[in-house]
């Protein structure tokens, strides 16, 4: 049987099994444990929007921009090794050095 008969046939089987409810009926929340509630509409399009707003990279701040920059081996090792954030820590160190050090 080829993949797409196979798909058609379950894809058949679960569609037949949807349209007759089952012996004790539809669930029926009893009020007692949340964790059991069904979702609401109201739920599901928070649910959505929040997964949607994760997805991607975060927002930048829009004052940063993007350089191809050479540095010694010996710096970039350093600012590694001080652990996350030293990309962060580096733009720091330059920051510093520029408002002691005025463009003329």
């Amino acid at each position: 049987m080829s993949g797409s008969a196979k798909k058609t046939t379950e894809r058949q089987a679960i569609m037949k099994a949807m349209a007759t409810p089952p012996k004790g009926g539809y669930f029926v929340w009893n009020g007692t444990d949340e964790d059991d509630r069904p979702a609401t509409e109201e739920d599901l399009n928070a649910a959505l929007e929040t997964a949607a707003k994760r997805r991607g990279r975060p927002a930048g701040s829009g004052t940063k921009e993007q350089v191809a920059l050479r540095l010694d081996r010996e710096v970039v090792a350093a600012f590694r090794a001080s652990g996350p954030g030293w990309q962060t820590r580096m733009n720091d160190v330059l920051s510093e050095w520029a408002k002691a050090h005025p463009a003329r």
